[in-house]
């Protein structure tokens, strides 16, 4: 009756098998709406298919199941969260990569997607629910990227071609004393790289120091790269997908960084589905959410904030004494008392990605971090008690436009423009002498960059420009006396890069020669900068790397006092003047073997480095040669070894890495002596066990002590200064650290998962040394001393949705 009156209504007829509505009853549709809107409501009541036949001709039919298991093509592993979308409904794969779905046609298109992995589209007929057959995906590795050792030293970490790692935080199982995919904890379990005092913020890539790394977050630089100071990453963990670490042979579109690269990358896939998580740890909160916006633009919001004022946890009181310790903020003037003391952080970070076309790709990012850190100071001053407070602020703010155009399958063009700005600043108030301290250092760079690829047979072409401009301001402002010291300067730098890449799968090698022309406006310089990477595979088990590079830099970090900024965040960013601060320059040389069979793998790279244009103030010195201004050069050498055995659920790792670092400063009493960041030995031994459920993994870190200087025995102090003995003749204890994760997985329905996890670091509560230095109190040569965290656990709660 209901078909009779739309047929009669709209001038249509119905097609249909008269059994199919046998006993199918409806209420009344309304006159009220229009054909469509009355076939969309009896769809809903009957559960059949409508379907526009021709303009006047509508069919009748039930809807297709379709089902499958979605695996990966080489381990044949389930894939877990894979999406399969229609035009009008989707799926996820649950723990066994199972689907099931309903669709209106066995003609219609069915898209299979899983991030990392290639598309696949399937007819609604080949996947009928009579038959659900595994599905294979492939893993999605571009040429410049291809992978020569899965699984480096846990599954997620793989090693390259171009001899960079790569990290896929899709993939990742654990690490020891990580819960969470902390990007620049995670890179300090790679050989040659370490940090020398546990933060994130102060990481040696081949004893080179922090600010010698470029550190990339979607091609934006970032001048902060901790919370806490240093203790955590300030780069969300859930908008972080991936992240790539260059040690050399760098890709000559990158400039900076004489040390290393850490570029972390988010998802650029589209996502037609909203997902998103929440977490909880001990040190924050963390919301993430991916939202679609059609069918061609989706918007990804990921947000954090410390919980310190809810709960102050043992994992945040171990983190704030280590912090300041030793700093104004733990021990004031005796005659002053500190109080109040608040720390919160929070970052915020927003993606829009949009394909207006097939050929075309946008991305926007923005990110906001933040640190904020006061405590009141009371004295009693002319017989009455006064309070003022002290502040210290770490905040960075950046935003970028990426534009790809893919012109045609072998040519494609590349333009990113960003701005990155830094600011920290630091009020000391200073109640005994009725004086305000008030520093400041900012940091403004806009990069713009065009690229360009062409890809013929086995070669591969790109070439562009980059122009930087970078602006530094420091400034001192003291009140009583009146005391201002303001000093700005900006740097322009031009650049064009070009490089080519041949890769041939059959004679197994891959060469990518490059090289960047620099132009430094302000000194009227031109660097040129060679670039080189090459892998041959000699055999099914080895293969050979050899890589090399000329790099620069522009600024640097310098420490003028070790009670700057309250004695927290001591080093501030300055531009070179090409004179008392030079430009960094690094050359730098590397070869390496590899042995791989079955689930054993032996990696060893030999490496030789110089930097020109150092600083003792830029060298974290602490003892002798805190206060001199001098240039100088460090040279490095050394080798990173790693010893890998994998089993069925478990992998097992051991590395090491030797380093001998020397500077050269003509202009002090000793030319040469040890690096402060010369650690001869470093080794890790760990394992990692995971499975649907679990990972768990446990680990042990030991490195040789830093070097230190010492006054001279019996007469340690000479005209009112310390009197020390030879430059870093002496070393701290060595630093010895267990650490252990779990991380429980479970999938509460097809659409919703939790993540349980527990973490200790510093399991045996071994107290190490990480820093020490002296001071001059009652004509006596006093020393002291900071260490490293003590026994810290840590609980996450993660809800995926």
């Amino acid at each position: 009756m209901v078909l009779q009156q739309i047929a009669f209504t709209h001038n249509v007829q119905f097609n249909y098998n008269s059994n199919l509505i046998k006993n199918t009853y409806t209420y009344p549709v309304s006159n009220k709406l229009n054909l469509n809107e009355k076939l969309k409501t009896l769809e809903v009541q009957t559960g059949f298919v409508f379907t526009h036949i021709d303009t006047q001709i509508i069919g009748i039919s039930s809807p297709l199941v379709i089902c499958g298991y979605i695996k990966d093509i080489t381990t044949k592993t389930p894939l877990i969260g894979a999406t399969i979308t229609t035009k009008k409904s989707h799926a996820i794969t649950n723990n066994e990569g199972f689907f099931k779905l309903k669709v209106k046609s066995s003609s219609e298109k069915i898209n299979i997607r899983f991030v990392g992995y290639h598309t696949m589209t399937q007819l609604a007929s080949e996947l009928a629910s009579t038959n659900c057959k595994n599905l294979y995906l492939t893993e999605y590795q571009e040429l410049i990227s291809n992978i020569s050792i899965n699984g480096y030293l846990v599954k997620g970490i793989d090693k390259t071609i171009n001899g960079s790692t790569t990290i896929d935080f899709t993939k990742f199982t654990l690490l020891p004393g990580l819960i969470e995919t902390d990007v620049l904890q995670t890179v300090q379990a790679l050989p040659g790289i370490q940090s020398v005092d546990e933060t994130v913020s102060n990481i040696t890539i081949r004893g080179g120091s922090h600010d010698q790394n470029l550190i990339l977050w979607d091609g934006i630089k970032m001048y902060q790269t901790g919370h806490f100071f240093g203790l955590i990453s300030s780069f969300n963990p859930k908008i972080t997908q991936t992240a790539t670490v260059i040690n050399n042979g760098t890709d000559a579109s990158y400039s900076n960084g004489v040390s290393g690269t850490i570029h972390m990358k988010s998802n650029n896939e589209l996502q037609t589905d909203f997902t998103g998580s929440l977490s909880l740890n001990f040190i924050n909160a963390n919301i993430f959410a991916d939202i679609p916006l059609g069918r061609k633009s989706s918007l990804q919001i990921a947000a954090r904030r410390s919980i310190d004022d809810w709960i102050k946890t043992p994992t945040y009181q171990n983190y704030f004494k280590r912090v300041t310790q030793s700093t104004e903020i733990e021990n004031n003037d005796k005659n002053v008392t500190n109080s109040n003391q608040d720390f919160n952080f929070y970052d915020t970070s927003l993606r829009w990605l949009y394909t207006p076309t097939n050929k075309d790709i946008i991305r926007v990012n923005f990110i906001l971090i933040d640190n904020n850190l006061t405590f009141d100071e009371t004295a009693i001053v002319h017989n009455s008690t006064e309070t003022k407070q002290s502040s210290l602020s770490q905040q960075s703010i950046a935003g970028g436009i990426h534009y790809r155009r893919k012109w045609t399958p072998k040519f494609s063009t590349i333009i990113q423009l960003y701005e990155t700005d830094y600011n920290l600043q630091a009020t000391n108030a200073n109640i005994l002498d009725n004086q305000r301290f008030f520093q400041e250092n900012i940091v403004s760079e806009t990069n713009i960059k065009l690229e360009a690829a062409y890809t013929k047979n086995n070669w591969k072409y790109s070439g562009g420009y980059n122009f930087v401009e970078t602006q530094i301001t420091n400034r001192n402002d003291v009140d009583n006396p009146r005391y201002l010291r303001l000093f700005s300067n900006v740097i322009r730098e031009h650049a064009i890069f070009g490089q080519t890449q041949y890769h041939n799968s059959y004679s197994n090698i891959t060469i990518k020669p490059g090289v960047r022309v620099n132009y430094i406006k302000k000194f009227n310089q031109i660097l040129i900068e060679p670039r080189l990477s090459i892998y041959k595979k000699i055999s099914n088990t080895f293969s050979l790397e050899i890589l090399g590079e000329f790099k620069h830099q522009n600024v640097s970090q310098v420490i003028h006092f070790q009670n700057d900024f309250l004695g927290v965040e001591k080093r501030r960013w300055q531009a070179s003047d090409n004179d008392s601060i030079p430009i960094l320059k690094s050359k730098q040389a590397s070869i390496g073997f590899t042995y791989k069979k079955k689930q054993w793998l032996i990696d060893a790279t030999g490496y030789y480095k110089k930097v020109d244009g150092i600083t003792t103030q830029s060298q974290s010195f602490t003892t002798k040669y805190e206060f001199s201004k001098n240039k100088g050069s460090y040279n490095a050498f050394g080798i990173d070894f790693l010893l890998r055995k994998n089993f069925k659920n478990l992998s097992t790792w051991l590395s090491y890495s030797f380093i001998q670092n020397t500077y050269s400063f003509d202009n002090l009493v000793e030319k040469q002596f040890s690096s402060n960041f010369d650690i001869t030995h470093a080794a890790t031994i760990g394992g990692t066990y995971s499975n649907k459920l679990f990972n768990m993994s446990l680990g042990l870190n030991y490195t040789s002590g830093k070097p230190t200087s010492q006054p001279v025995l019996g007469n340690e102090i000479v005209n009112d200064e310390i009197n020390y003995g030879t430059a870093n003749n002496s070393r701290l204890k060595n630093y010895l650290r267990a650490d252990a994760s779990a991380l429980y997985k479970k999938q509460l329905t097809d659409d919703i998962s939790v993540n349980i996890g527990v973490s200790v670091w510093n399991l045996l509560n071994t107290k190490n040394t990480i820093n020490n230095y002296y001071r001059i109190e009652h004509n006596n040569a006093n020393k002291y001393a900071r260490y490293s965290l003590g026994t810290t656990p840590n609980f996450l709660l993660k809800l995926n949705f």
